[in-house]
């Protein structure tokens, strides 16, 4: 007997993949500073496969590029971000990877009163707001059209999560286990930023407040953030946003751990230094990190008031999004809800053909799922 689930387009996590992008295309490593990046390379012990070495050494020559235009753009814009203030408190979008965080964040930006992160502000974090205009209409044909994991749209422009600009302004954190994926999972400390020191965390906020502060400098629009990782991390972002309004979307466990997988899988074969080896870490990592995950939203989420969090299903999300968005509105005292109506229905016009693939879990994996993830089955109706 077998769990039949919807998953996303993606590679079965079990396989190795061919390495599908050319050594010269863009990675999450190319916006890092040099000094990240050797940091990086370093901690790792230059453990770079031979057929990664030429990527390797393009990202190295970016990285001193990136150091240059960092300095030149905090030279020219530092006392202008430094005094920015964000005019409203921005909008969390919760939920574990693979939940549907991606097509929320898409409805959430309809409004025209949204802003987010767009692809290459999260890729050179250090100097977006010199180069960004001048650079992107010239750099369009280095970016896929569609995510490699789930065949969304991609491009410069499309929105983005923020731990991608995070690990390229220096903060360590779970991402960076697919820069040298034989090796592991990294960081784990920071997934719930429980166990940071005072410092440490202090530097985090700083470091994500700074990138909302350079964002909100040439957009001051309300900033809708999307972010797995967040989803451990609420406690820390009300200290930083006491006002904050937060979105949680849950989805079938099932489905969430074999699209999981296969997003690490897919992550790990396109941005790794290594060809993979060894991924047998990776179905205990999922498993511990949905744990840990939610040890702490189930903690954090008691902090808030009752106009800043919503909670939903994906599978509701599906169903109407229509309606669904228009309850968030209502419910997280977000305005009017006509001034989006137009845009999201063109928007789900255009979206209205997408289709999940279904991929079929093994008993073994299914019974430990159902153990592990207990809580989530019983806090989002599962069961």
């Amino acid at each position: 007997m077998s769990v039949t689930t919807e998953r996303p387009n993606v590679p079965p996590p079990e396989r190795t993949v061919k390495h599908p992008m050319a050594w010269y295309m863009p990675r999450f490593w190319h916006g890092m500073r040099l000094s990240t990046w050797l940091r990086e390379l370093a901690r790792n012990r230059l453990a770079v496969s031979p057929s990664r070495i030429p990527m390797t050494c393009a990202i190295t020559g970016f990285t001193g590029i990136n150091s240059v235009l960092a300095g030149v753009d905090r030279l020219v814009y530092g006392r202008q971000v430094d005094a920015t203030k964000l005019k409203q408190p921005p909008v969390f979008i919760l939920g574990h990877w693979r939940s549907g965080t991606t097509f929320l964040h898409e409805l959430m930006i309809r409004d025209p009163q949204h802003t987010y992160f767009t692809t290459y502000q999260c890729f050179t974090p250090h100097h977006f707001v010199l180069t960004e205009r001048k650079v992107v209409p010239w750099i369009g044909i280095f970016v896929p059209e569609r995510r490699p994991m789930d065949n969304m749209a991609a491009g410069w422009d499309r929105p983005m999560e923020d731990e991608f600009a995070l690990q390229s302004l220096g903060v360590p954190t779970p991402y960076l286990s697919t820069m040298f994926p034989n090796r592991g999972e990294a960081y784990p400390e920071y997934l719930t930023l429980r166990d940071l020191t005072p410092a440490q965390r202090e530097s985090w906020k700083h470091e994500l407040l700074q990138f909302c502060k350079r964002l909100t400098l040439r957009d001051d629009r309300r900033i809708v953030i999307k972010s797995p990782a967040h989803t451990a991390r609420v406690r820390t972002l009300l200290e930083m946003f006491p006002d904050a309004k937060f979105i949680h979307i849950s989805r079938d466990p099932y489905a969430l751990f074999r699209s999981t997988l296969g997003l690490w899988h897919s992550l790990n074969s396109e941005e790794g230094l290594q060809a993979i080896r060894d991924e047998g870490w990776l179905d205990d990592f999922v498993i511990d990190s949905l744990q840990r995950m939610y040890d702490a939203y189930f903690e954090d989420r008691q902090l808030l008031g009752p106009n800043q969090l919503v909670e939903l299903s994906y599978e509701e999300l599906v169903e109407d999004p229509k309606t669904q968005v228009r309850s968030i509105y209502e419910r997280l005292d977000l305005g009017d809800f006509a001034r989006i109506e137009p845009a999201l229905d063109d928007h789900l016009a255009d979206v209205k053909n997408y289709r999940t693939n279904r991929h079929a879990i093994d008993d073994e994996s299914s019974e430990r799922i159902r153990r592990d993830w207990a809580r989530y089955f019983a806090e989002f109706g599962y069961e």
